[in-house]
C-alpha cells in the first residue's frame, strides 16, 4: 500500500480534519523514526496513517481498531500491518512484536499532548513548542486528561528511547516540520 492510497482511505472515513491532522501527526513522527532506524519509510507513514482511519465509524473500545480490520483487509492492506494497526491499542491483545509496532504505539498519544500544548500557547503554534513547556504540561494532569501517560512513557521504553531526551525531540521535530499541515503554524 502506498500513502497516497492510505490517504484516500483516510479521506473516504475521517471526516473530522482535526482527528486527520492527529493521524498526519503520527505519519511525520513514524517518518521520523523510519528514518532514525534504516527502515521503509513509506510502510511506517501508512502505518501512521491508517492507525485510527476507523475512529469516526468505530468510537469506543474495543471496536476500534478491531473493527476496522475487515475493512482494511477489503482494500487490500496486508496483514502485517493490520497487525502493526491493532497492536497499536493495548486492550486488543495484539502483540507489539515488530520495531514499527512499537514505534507505532509510541507515537499515538504523544503526538495528542505536543498538539494540545501547541494550541494553548498565545501563538498557537508548534513551532514555539519546547521540551520543558511539554515536561510542564505532562505533570498536570488535568491537562488534555484524555492523553495516557502511562502507555506515553511505556511507549518510550518499548522502543527504547528516554521520553524527554530522545523520543518527545525526535516526535516534536517531526511534528514541526508539517506544521502548515497540523493547521500548528500560528495564528496567520
Amino acid at each position: 500500500m502506498t500513502r497516497t492510497e492510505a490517504l484516500a482511505i483516510v479521506r473516504e472515513f475521517v471526516k473530522n480534519e482535526n482527528l486527520v491532522r492527529h493521524m498526519l501527526a503520527v505519519e511525520a513522527a513514524m517518518a521520523a523514526y523510519a528514518n532514525k532506524f534504516g527502515e521503509d519509510e513509506e510502510r511506517w507513514r501508512v502505518a501512521g496513517l491508517l492507525h485510527d482511519f476507523d475512529w469516526e465509524i468505530h468510537p469506543t473500545v474495543p471496536d476500534h481498531p478491531m473493527k476496522g480490520a475487515p475493512m482494511l483487509r477489503e482494500r487490500g492492506v496486508d496483514e502485517a500491518m493490520i497487525n502493526t494497526i491493532l497492536s497499536h491499542a493495548s486492550f486488543s491483545n495484539v502483540p507489539r512484536e515488530h520495531l514499527i509496532d512499537k514505534a507505532l504505539f509510541a507515537c499515538d498519544e504523544i503526538t495528542g499532548l505536543i498538539t494540545t500544548v501547541a494550541l494553548v500557547r498565545p501563538s498557537k503554534s508548534i513551532l514555539d513548542v519546547e521540551i520543558k513547556s511539554i515536561q510542564k504540561k505532562f505533570k498536570e494532569k488535568s491537562f488534555a486528561a484524555g492523553v495516557n501517560r502511562e502507555e506515553v512513557e511505556e511507549g518510550a521504553r518499548e522502543l527504547g528511547f528516554d521520553l524527554w531526551t530522545e523520543h518527545i525531540p525526535t516526535v516534536l521535530a517531526a511534528m514541526q516540520s508539517i506544521a502548515v499541515d497540523l493547521g500548528l503554524d500560528g495564528d496567520k
